[in-house]
C-alpha cells in the first residue's frame, strides 16, 4: 500500500517537473528560441543585448527594436513607455509572445539598473557564444545599494 502511494506519488513530481521545465528558465536568447521552435501565442521571457541602431520610434508609443545575444537576433514590438533606462547596445529582458511573422510582441520591458548592471543571464548567454566583453561586468554593483540587481521595467 504505501509502496503505491510512493509510486504515484513519485509519478506525479516527474509529471510536474517535466511540465515546469521551460518555465524554470529565467529568459530565453534569441538563438535559443530559434533552437527550441517556440510557438507563436507562448509567452516567455527574451533577453540579450538591444542591437545599436536597431531603436525605432512610430505613433501612439510604438517602438521596435532588435534584441541580440551575439549569434542571432529576434525583432521586438512594444507599445507603451520603455523604461528611462533603456538604452541600446545595453541588457533587456522583454515579456510576451512571438506573432505568427517571428515578431516577439511584448507587454513588458525590463532594462538594466545602471550602465555596468547587466542580468547574470545576459552575462553568461554572452559568455557561452564567446561575445563577452571583460568591462562588461567591470563595474557591476558599485552604483546601486542592491548589489547591482535591481532592474527598472515598464509595461502596459
Amino acid at each position: 500500500m504505501i509502496g503505491c502511494a510512493l509510486l504515484v506519488l513519485g509519478i506525479a513530481v516527474a509529471l510536474v517537473l517535466n511540465a515546469l521545465r521551460d518555465s524554470i528558465v529565467f529568459f530565453s536568447t534569441p538563438a535559443m528560441v530559434a533552437e527550441k521552435h517556440i510557438p507563436a501565442g507562448k509567452r516567455f521571457r527574451l533577453g540579450g543585448l538591444v542591437e545599436p541602431g536597431s531603436l525605432q520610434r512610430g505613433e501612439h508609443l510604438a517602438v521596435s527594436f532588435k534584441i541580440s545575444d551575439g549569434s542571432a537576433t529576434l525583432p521586438v514590438a512594444y507599445q507603451g513607455i520603455l523604461p528611462d533606462l533603456f538604452r541600446e547596445g545595453q541588457g533587456v529582458v522583454a515579456e510576451g509572445a512571438l506573432d505568427p511573422a517571428g515578431v516577439f510582441k511584448a507587454d513588458t520591458v525590463l532594462a538594466k539598473h545602471d550602465e555596468t548592471y547587466m542580468p547574470k543571464e545576459v552575462a553568461d548567454a554572452l559568455k557561452k557564444q564567446g561575445h563577452w566583453k571583460d568591462d562588461y561586468g567591470a563595474n557591476a554593483g558599485k552604483k546601486s545599494g542592491d548589489g547591482g540587481k535591481s532592474m527598472q521595467g515598464a509595461s502596459r
